[in-house]
């Protein structure tokens, strides 16, 4: 079933193998008739994960990156759309040379190639297929996969179940049906599962296994356990447990490269489980409410790039959600922000809450409570300023009012050509883009401290001979301060209005030069506050357990001395 645990459970076996030597890399098939998850609103979909190239893709892939800590490309998505556009384009060239096009075989063999295509690389993938076994959607892609064991051979490829073992409360009892109805239909498309993972809310135990083995013909010793867990980076350590990295290589009758070394990765779980110190942080958006049901999977990666930083810092942290519309119906309620010893308002669209939101971060800059705002966080910390320091008591964005008179935040000029063609995409700033950062601001000290600055040097390099991608580079000549963060927006701070802003204090810490000569603010901040500090980017995207977002570090450690007063 959807949320079982396919994503954890794939980075998981990933990362185990990654520890024994290997290059790794993964794949997420969408059954979806969607291209991407470009389209798809958080409350339907959970976040949309953004690639360094652009790609908007199931949160899934971010899952991948932060626990293989690779940069994964778009080709590793693949939806039922791409495929079924791909083969009606192709038909429509006359590729197939006037061949009637059919499900099958085209339908699988495209899901193939492009399997194909972005493992080609690398020593072992993991393809996950999203949706249930017995889903109509899921066919094409269970006979695709079918179809490469045969291709490739028996020892090149391994089938993994995810299953979920319910336990009724008004039974108490582990029941396995769900778990012998999944294997029987996936045998049924000529699948054979070579493991199962468990999931269930407690360990499975031997008699669960032995009825497993008997029915399904699977051994009992690769018939994994997968027991809820708090957090979800012990996954790999718990696999490990039952030998599950050791029992694949047997398998596929490889040798390891080297001995896994999890001394690193378990300090920094430690640090998540046993912090010296806690802190907490209100997280004020939308995208929270569901009916009766809240979902804090909107912001998945904020939350765990808070994690990243914390156990760096030895720093439990706790997340309040808060919907900014409560600020709009009831000002008095901002009193409780007093509480939190940090605030964090992250990206979104539309124009729900914005007037609480805004209302939240006048009330953490006055404070002197640590802000950290992420995209249209930036965007708005630039409205409230403009509003309440430079008496632009209008001040907006375009996108909230058109007919504003200080259009602070606007669409720019070649933006809005591309607009009026309906190019509604090509409008949007997607995927890594650099930022050169100015000196003396607190900004650059933590990319020069958490050494960003060194690891995106040669990013940059490969960008450089990519003709493709050069353009995410924009101007950056011989810049010495050049960073990469990932983007998803379509709306930039007004030229117009820069210099009024900087007169009256605000810091704009970063920019990015197109080579159209515009210049974009990526990174504003201000010096007479313990951390008030936004960009236009989402380097929560960029974040990895081992390997924490500069700005979150610095946000955790200002929440930190707030807590400390």
């Amino acid at each position: 079933m959807s949320g079982v645990g396919k994503g954890i459970a794939t980075a998981s076996i990933g990362k185990i193998l990654k520890e024994y030597g290997f290059d790794v890399t993964a794949i997420k098939i969408d059954p979806y008739i969607n291209c991407d998850a470009g389209t798809l609103r958080p409350t339907e979909h959970g976040e949309v994960w953004v690639t360094d190239d652009g790609g908007e893709i199931d949160q899934d892939l971010g899952t991948y990156e932060r626990f293989l800590e690779i940069d994964i490309p778009r080709m590793n998505n693949i939806t039922t759309g791409q495929v079924y556009r791909e083969i009606i384009e192709r038909e429509r060239r006359g590729e197939y040379l006037g061949k009637t096009v059919q499900f099958i075989p085209h339908v699988p063999d495209e899901i193939r190639r492009r399997i194909l295509e972005a493992t080609r690389e690398h020593e072992i993938a993991l393809i996950e297929i999203g949706g249930t076994v017995g889903d109509y959607e899921n066919l094409p892609f269970l006979i695709a996969a079918r179809n490469l064991r045969m291709e490739l051979g028996e020892k090149n490829v391994i089938f993994v179940l995810v299953t979920y073992l319910p336990v009724p409360k008004h039974i108490g009892e582990m029941k396995t049906k769900p778990t012998q109805q999944a294997i029987r239909l996936l045998n049924e498309t000529g699948i054979f599962p070579d493991f199962l993972i468990c999931r269930s809310e407690y360990p499975i135990d031997d008699v669960r296994r032995k009825k497993i083995e008997f029915s399904s013909g699977i051994h009992q010793d690769r018939i994994i356990s997968a027991p809820d867990i708090e957090i979800t980076y012990e996954v790999p350590l718990k696999f490990e447990e039952e030998n599950l990295g050791m029992k694949i290589l047997e398998r596929f009758g490889i040798q390891p490269k080297h001995q896994a070394d999890w001394t690193r990765w378990k300090t920094l779980i430690n640090g998540i489980k046993n912090p010296k110190h806690r802190i907490k942080v209100a997280m004020v958006g939308k995208y929270v409410d569901i009916g009766d049901f809240y979902l804090p999977d909107s912001y998945i990666s904020i939350n765990e790039a808070l994690k990243h930083a914390g156990a760096n810092l030895n720093v439990g942290v706790k997340i309040d959600w808060i919907d900014s519309k409560i600020y709009e119906r009831d000002e008095s309620k901002l009193q409780e922000l007093k509480k939190y010893d940090g605030i964090i308002v992250p990206g979104g669209f539309g124009t729900s809450g914005v007037e609480g939101k805004i209302k939240a971060i006048r009330f953490a800059r006055e404070n002197k409570i640590p802000y950290l705002g992420l995209c249209f966080g930036l965007q708005l910390a630039v409205v409230e300023f403009a509003r309440h320091v430079c008496e632009m008591d209008a001040a907006n964005a375009t996108e909230v009012n058109p007919k504003t008179p200080y259009p602070v935040i606007d669409i720019l000029p070649t933006q809005r050509e591309i607009l009026q063609k309906s190019l509604y995409g090509a409008s949007m700033r997607l995927g890594a883009y650099a930022a050169v950062l100015k000196e003396e601001t607190k900004v650059l000290e933590l990319y020069q401290k958490t050494r960003r600055l060194e690891k995106d040097r040669k990013r940059i390099e490969n960008l450089k001979k990519n003709e493709k991608e050069r353009f995410r580079l924009g101007n950056i000549a011989d810049e010495k301060y050049v960073v990469l963060e990932r983007h998803r927006h379509r709306y930039e701070v007004n030229p117009k209005f820069i210099k009024n802003l900087e007169t009256k204090g605000l810091i704009f810490s970063g920019y990015h030069s197109r080579d159209n000569g515009e210049t974009l603010m990526e990174f504003i901040e201000l010096s007479d506050h313990p951390y008030f500090v936004a960009t236009q980017a989402h380097p929560e995207f960029k974040s990895r357990l081992n390997d924490p977002a500069p700005l979150f570090i610095g946000f955790v450690e200002a929440a930190l001395k707030r807590s400390n007063l």
